[in-house]
């Protein structure tokens, strides 16, 4: 039944796309403003049925950081409200004409910015990503087909049932937005051979979900793997600034792609800034794996091995280095990142721009948290997920991420000699 279904899914969606990608702004944004209502008023209708995977979660063993994810709190329907009116007051991307030039011989030849077409979504534990990702991709005038994981199955169908009803109240085809009701592994295999009728899938979760996908689909897919973010101390840094970065990078929020997993610390201040460091670390409960440097100035501290400085921990572990400078750091950086976030924390204006070039990650920064790697923060609205493959998009995923341009050209009976 899963193959049936997700076929039939994804003829549905392809014959959608069409229609949404044709929508006016206006009709797109009360769409979004009446599935905003709906999640106020049916919130407790919600929390019930989240409650139900959270139950079974506890039961089956889940990480607390998997259960973190699961979890639809106050502050997480929220943020989904919020989300869907910022990104209905964003201005739309679809039919903007951009490059239009004149060529010699009198053509006019530019670019409009279009929908994708058909999204495939399959994704872990976050139910909230149903309607972030609703949200995106019907404002840049995709269709969208989402496939949640088991653990949040009944999350998931209850926001579907608030995002169908909206769009059956606005006179929206249903298949605009589909979420997968079967939990069978097989609808991802076979919504992965839909190249038919999907343009693009984007997986979010796991390493081993993404790898998943990425390995067996025959349909685009943007990705990344995991998060493994950096902070570097340089010699002139802030030590007060540096720790309230630091901290924040990886205790405020630890299970999460952007939280900070590695700290490089710029060797002529290592000996002070450590042990100036060590009480902070204590106090929010950070484990430190450090290098031999950093394990002479820090004796208490487990030795990191080789296996440390790729790993994303996404917990309440830090692996620390001490370099000799900004080239070690960034050379560590190429070596073990995952192209997702780093940040030097500097006031040396010529470091903080080399760092700025030529680190190859999809979000650099200076003198800030790691945390603010997300489009929300950058100003995209809520976003369906980060990138750190180019094509087509690199770091967090907006609206204009969703779609792309073709090539538009005027004539007036022009024929090619």
């Amino acid at each position: 039944m899963a193959v049936e279904e997700i076929i039939t899914m994804a003829r549905a969606a392809k014959g959608a796309a069409r229609a949404v990608a044709s929508m006016s702004t206006e009709r797109k944004n009360r769409l979004l403003l009446r599935v905003a209502d709906e999640l106020l008023q049916q919130r407790d209708f919600i929390r019930r049925e989240n409650e139900t995977d959270l139950a079974s979660g506890r039961d089956k063993g889940l990480s607390a950081a998997m259960l973190d994810r699961l979890t639809l709190s106050d502050k997480v329907m929220d943020s989904m409200v919020n989300g869907l009116h910022e990104v209905a007051a964003l201005a739309d991307p679809v039919g903007e004409i951009s490059e239009m030039n004149k060529r010699p011989n009198g053509l006019m030849v530019g670019r409009m910015r279009i929908p994708l077409g058909v999204i495939g979504m399959i994704y872990e534990s976050r139910p909230n990503v149903t309607i972030d990702a609703a949200a995106l991709c019907l404002k840049a005038g995709n269709a969208i087909i989402l496939r949640g994981g088991s653990e949040a199955i009944n999350s998931n169908l209850a926001l579907a049932k608030i995002i169908q009803g909206a769009l059956s109240a606005e006179e929206v085809d249903p298949a605009a937005v589909q979420v997968v009701s079967t939990t069978d592994r097989q609808a991802i295999n076979t919504l992965l051979e839909q190249e038919n009728y999907v343009d693009l899938i984007i997986p979010r979760g796991g390493e081993g979900l993404i790898r998943f996908v990425a390995e067996n689909s025959r349909i685009p897919v943007l990705k990344h793997y995991k998060g493994v973010c950096h902070a570097f101390v340089d010699a002139s840094a802030d030590f007060d600034m540096a720790a309230a970065i630091i901290i924040n990078s990886k205790a405020q929020r630890p299970g999460v792609c952007n939280a900070l997993e590695t700290l490089l610390v710029h060797a002529d201040v290592a000996a002070e800034f450590l042990p100036f460091m060590a009480a902070r670390f204590k106090e929010a409960g950070v484990e430190l794996r450090g290098c031999p440097r950093t394990k002479a100035i820090l004796p208490d501290c487990q030795a990191a091995d080789d296996d440390d400085w790729p790993k994303e921990y996404l917990e309440l572990i830090l692996a620390v280095k001490v370099v000799a400078g900004l080239d070690e750091a960034m050379d560590h950086i190429a070596a073990h990142c995952s192209q997702h976030t780093e940040t030097i924390i500097t006031n040396d204006y010529g470091n903080a721009q080399r760092f700025i070039r030529e680190v190859d990650s999809s979000s650099v920064m200076v003198n800030a948290s790691t945390r603010f790697a997300d489009g929300g923060q950058y100003g995209l609205g809520a976003e369906i997920g980060i990138s750190t493959t180019k094509l087509h998009a690199y770091g967090p995923m907006g609206l204009k991420e969703l779609t792309t341009r073709k090539f538009i050209v005027y004539g007036n009976g022009h024929i090619r000699n």
